[in-house]
């Protein structure tokens, strides 16, 4: 599949580098906010062997509507920015092209807008799209009705720098029907990115973590989302969506065993 990518600061070239190794993707362009590296080649500069064009773009200086007359595309992956949106949205949604977005924190007006969309294309919309932080997403939704009345803390560790509380933890806190002042902050150093819910039992402790050792796994969990995304009717989706039919998968897998054992 031909897929379009928005955003290449530290996120993005990590996600870059994933596409372009990965022989389901066709990197087609870049679109950045600013002119370094105009026109340059993904490839080239990623010191990625690889004949896909990947060519990087100003976004003032390329209408979103020329861009995919000239290089048509199948997805478009949004690592840039709330605005990023403005950007390509409606004219991917006119166009039938899906989008997966992996912005942290969309402000209610936005999600509204990706709500629009849906109803012409295929939407997804992860604050943290790795595979395994979706996965712990869902197993604490499991365990939260499996035991209901259990103390649950959510903790996230990132980097120095990092000011606002983690997306990801405010999406795994409202899963778990917690108010955001149960989120614990830790900020040091490099960190990439842990998050961590602890189930508080009287006799026990059940602790689900899940740690992004390097901004790659970004990459994977946007692959995963182009693979489960194309072949969907249009409306807006989430990583659970997607995962949900696995499990589902392994469900339908132990009663096929229990029938053949009786």
């Amino acid at each position: 599949m031909k897929v379009g990518l928005m955003g290449f600061g530290r996120a993005g070239k990590a996600v870059a580098s994933v596409l372009l190794e990965s022989s389901e993707t066709t990197l087609a362009w870049v679109i950045r906010r600013t002119r370094i590296l105009q026109h340059r080649s993904v490839p080239e500069f990623l010191g990625v062997s690889s004949a896909e064009p990947g060519l990087i773009f100003a976004r003032d200086e390329q209408p979103i509507e020329r861009l995919l007359d000239e290089m048509p595309v199948d997805a478009i992956i949004d690592f840039s920015s709330v605005e990023g949106i403005d950007y390509y949205g409606r004219e991917a949604a006119r166009r039938g092209i899906s989008i997966i977005s992996a912005i942290s924190n969309y402000p209610p007006q936005v999600v509204q807008t990706l709500q629009k969309l849906a109803a012409s294309t295929r939407v997804l919309w992860s604050p943290n799209i790795t595979i395994g932080v979706n996965f712990l997403i869902l197993a604490a939704k499991i365990l939260r009705i499996i035991a209901p009345h259990t103390d649950i803390v959510v903790t996230e560790e990132h980097f120095k720098a990092k000011k606002e509380v983690s997306g990801t933890a405010k999406v795994i806190a409202a899963g778990l029907d917690l108010e955001e002042q149960a989120i614990k902050s830790i900020r040091a150093g490099g960190i990439v990115g842990r998050h961590e819910v602890i189930f508080g039992f009287p006799y026990q402790t059940v602790r689900l973590i899940h740690e992004s050792i390097a901004r790659e796994a970004f990459g994977n969990g946007a692959l995963f989302a182009a693979r489960n995304i194309l072949d969907r009717p249009n409306g807006l989706y989430t990583m659970e969506d997607f995962l949900i039919p696995y499990l589902q998968l392994v469900m339908e897998g132990r009663n096929l065993d229990r029938r053949a054992e009786a």
